[in-house]
């Protein structure tokens, strides 16, 4: 994902409605390390919270034992069979979307697949979350080693490792609406900006509205670096930019604010180009993005396991599960 001026970003929207032209005009270059003071901290400690940040923990630190998991990879196969197990076994439908796209150095083809969960399948009235699975292929903004290693542990793994224990609360959840998972491909298949950001949400979008499914997505939101054990969860700008997202921001803001999960702040802070906004845009599914912009390790070899914590992931599965309870259709505005 990058950083963007919220008015970059509308005004590329109106005329594309595609990721590639609203991301990649930016304003800042990310978040600005070691620069931003520590932001409001709960009391809350694991044993209070109904949501077992510990095993979602766990489930962070094996995928990143996986190492880099960059599009068309073998440590992204790997995942891949380990996430469809894994959701299978909680008694998920799981659905392969595949496609493929250009390698941005050597036109090569990239085979890549969005996992599609769905849970309560039969219902037509549908909610989606999303993180991405893939990882960038280098720690490009790393001061000493731009081509070392990077396993993205909250810039990729977080999302993913919160949505497989939030899977096991998923065959209990009662109402109308269904749930489903989309695990995108190819957010970030990219070498020093060489290559287009969102790849499998822009196809996921794209196809949506192409061959229609006999269902409907209401509202959703993307869960991306949400595993920071210094979190800081602001608003992110694009998400407010129309009214049926920034009701979907404040119904989550308000469901942390009830909870006493105070690391969401209820303000502004980043404008984010990230897999929300083709889904905005193109599929014309209200999404917002929740997301720790000030994680000082962002696209860096330090994003390891150990800047995250069990906690930081209980604390956002908690909110998340509490607000799919509650969840209601924001009115549609435009």
């Amino acid at each position: 994902m990058r950083k963007i001026s919220g008015q970059t970003w509308f005004l590329a929207a109106v005329v594309a409605g595609s990721c590639l032209l609203v991301g990649y005009l930016v304003l800042f270059y990310g978040p600005e390390n070691g620069s931003q003071a520590a932001g409001p901290t709960s009391r809350l400690k694991l044993e209070d919270i109904p949501f077992d940040g510990q095993r979602a923990y766990d489930y962070l630190k094996k995928i990143c034992q996986l190492g880099p998991r960059p599009s068309g990879s073998k440590a992204m196969d790997a995942q891949r069979q380990y996430l469809t197990t894994h959701f299978e076994r909680l008694g998920a439908k799981v659905t392969r979307q595949e496609f493929r796209a250009n390698h941005p150095l050597d036109g090569s083809a990239v085979d890549m697949v969005n996992l599609i969960v769905q849970w309560h399948p039969d219902r037509k009235e549908r909610i989606l979350l999303g993180a991405h699975y893939d990882t960038r292929p280098y720690p490009d903004r790393d001061p000493t080693r731009p081509r070392g290693t990077f396993v993205g542990a909250s810039d990729g793994a977080s999302g993913v490792a919160l949505l497989m224990e939030l899977g096991r609360k998923m065959p209990d959840l009662a109402g109308k609406y269904g749930v489903d998972f989309v695990l995108f491909d190819g957010e970030e298949l990219v070498f020093s900006e060489r290559g287009d950001y969102c790849l499998g949400s822009k196809l996921f979008a794209e196809r949506y509205v192409a061959e229609p499914p006999p269902y409907r997505y209401r509202q959703g939101v993307v869960l991306d670096m949400i595993g920071d054990a210094d979190l800081q969860l602001y608003e992110e700008v694009n998400s407010m930019q129309w009214p049926e997202t920034r009701a979907i921001v404040e119904a989550i803001w308000s469901t942390a604010k009830k909870l006493g999960v105070r690391e969401f702040i209820p303000r502004p802070r980043h404008a984010v180009s990230d897999d929300h906004l083709p889904l905005c845009t193109i599929a014309k599914i209200p999404v917002c993005d929740v997301i720790d912009f000030d994680y000082t390790h962002w696209h860096t070899e330090g994003d390891t396991a150990d800047k995250c914590s069990a906690l930081s992931l209980a604390k956002v599965g908690w909110v998340m599960h509490e607000w799919l309870k509650t969840a209601v259709v924001p009115p549609v505005v435009r």
